[in-house]
C-alpha cells in the first residue's frame, strides 16, 4: 500500500472511529433519559396509596333497646349531664293493627255513572246510612242487621274515611272513597277494600268501559310504625363491671321513675357497609388499572434500553476493529516513511 493510499485509508478510519464514539455518547444519554424516566415511573409507583377494604366493624354498633308493653324502645342518643343524670331520645315501635296498607291494584269497568269490579259495584262512603237502592246491590249490606250491625258500619265507615285522608290525601277530609267488601271463603269475614275518588274518576277507560290501567287499592291491615321522643331529662342509668348499660330510669308525666331493663344489641349499618365495599372495588379497580399501565411503560423503556444496549455492544466490537485496522495501518505508514526517507541503510 503506497504512502497517499496508506494515509487516506488512516483518515477513513479515524473519521469512522470519531463517528462511533459520537453515536455511543448518543446512545449513552438516551439510556441515561431511560433511566431517568423508568425512575419517574417507579416513584410513581411508590406514591400510589393501595386501597383499604373496610371493616365491617367501622359499621357495627352496640344498640340499646326496652320493652314497654307492646312498644318496642331504641335508645338513639344518651348525653351525661353535670349532676350524673342523662338526657335521652328513644325511637319508639309498634304494630298499628287498624292502619290503611295498600292492597292489590284493580282494572275497573264502568257502566253508566256506576263503576264495578267484577259484579261488584263500588259504592261512594258518605258516612250516612246507604240508602235501600245501595243495601240491595251490596251483597255485605244485605246481610246487616238493619238497627245495630248497620249503624255500626255507618260509624266504622266514617273512621275509614278520616284513616284514609290522612293518609292518602294529606289530611283533606273533603276527600272521597269508593268501597267494596269482599268476603273470605274461608272464615266468611268481610274485607273492605278502598278507592280514591279522583283515581276512579280520572282513569281512562276503553270502549268497553274497562280501565286502561290499574287502579290503586288500599285496606285495612297492620303496619309497622314508630316515633321519637327527644330529649327526656332526668334519667338514669345503671352500668355493669365491663361498663356496659343494663337498666333505664326513665320519669313518667308525673316525675316518678319508672325503670327497665335494656336489651343490648349489635346492629350493622350493611345500606352503608356495601356502598363502601362498591366504592373500594372502584378504587381497586382503578388502583390495578395504574399499576398495569406504569408497568406497561416501564417493560417499553425496558425493551427500549435493551435495544440501545445490543446497539452499543455492537459499535463496541466495531471500535475494536476499527482500532486494530488503525495499528495495522499506522505500522505500514511508519514502515513506508521509513523506507522513503531513509537516506542510509
Amino acid at each position: 500500500m503506497g504512502m497517499a493510499a496508506s494515509q487516506a485509508r488512516f483518515l477513513g478510519l479515524t473519521a469512522r472511529k470519531t463517528n462511533l464514539e459520537y453515536e455511543g455518547q448518543q446512545i449513552n444519554q438516551q439510556r441515561t433519559s431511560l433511566s431517568n424516566q423508568s425512575a419517574n415511573y417507579y416513584n410513581d409507583l411508590l406514591g400510589m396509596s393501595v386501597p383499604t377494604p373496610p371493616s365491617v366493624d367501622n359499621y357495627t354498633k352496640t344498640v340499646y333497646s326496652f320493652e314497654d308493653g307492646a312498644l318496642t324502645n331504641t335508645i338513639t342518643s344518651m348525653i351525661a349531664k353535670n349532676d350524673g343524670s342523662y338526657t335521652v331520645s328513644y325511637l319508639r315501635q309498634w304494630v298499628d293493627d287498624f292502619s290503611a296498607v295498600s292492597a292489590a291494584t284493580s282494572i275497573i269497568t264502568r257502566t253508566g255513572g256506576n263503576y264495578f269490579i267484577g259484579s261488584n259495584q263500588l259504592r261512594v262512603m258518605t258516612g250516612n246510612t246507604p240508602t235501600d237502592a245501595e243495601i240491595k246491590a251490596d251483597p255485605y249490606l244485605t246481610e246487616l242487621e238493619q238497627d245495630g250491625q248497620l249503624a255500626g258500619l255507618v260509624a266504622e265507615e266514617k273512621e275509614f274515611i278520616t284513616l284514609l285522608n290522612n293518609k292518602y290525601n294529606g289530611g283533606d277530609q273533603d276527600g272521597e272513597w269508593y268501597v267494596r267488601y269482599v268476603q273470605d271463603t274461608t272464615t266468611g269475614e268481610w274485607t273492605p277494600y278502598f278507592y280514591k275518588e279522583e283515581d276512579v274518576a280520572g282513569a281512562t277507560y276503553s270502549n268497553t268501559g274497562a280501565s286502561l290501567s290499574n287502579i290503586p287499592c288500599y285496606t285495612i291491615g297492620s303496619e309497622q310504625k314508630q316515633e321519637e321522643v327527644k330529649a327526656v331529662d332526668n334519667c338514669k342509668v345503671e352500668k355493669d363491671s365491663t361498663g356496659r348499660y343494663i337498666s333505664i330510669s326513665i320519669p313518667d308525666a308525673n316525675g316518678q321513675l319508672i325503670t327497665y331493663s335494656l336489651t343490648t344489641n349489635t346492629t350493622t349499618d350493611q345500606a352503608a357497609y356495601e356502598d363502601a365495599m362498591n366504592q373500594y372495588e372502584y378504587e381497586k379497580y382503578q388502583y390495578d388499572q395504574a399499576i398495569d399501565e406504569i408497568n406497561a411503560k416501564i417493560e417499553i423503556v425496558q425493551a427500549e434500553d435493551k435495544n440501545l444496549e445490543l446497539r452499543l455492544k455492537q459499535l463496541d466490537t466495531e471500535q475494536d476493529a476499527i482500532q486494530t485496522e488503525m495499528d495495522s495501518v499506522s505500522k505500514v505508514i511508519e514502515k513506508n516513511v521509513e523506507s522513503t526517507f531513509k537516506t542510509f541503510g
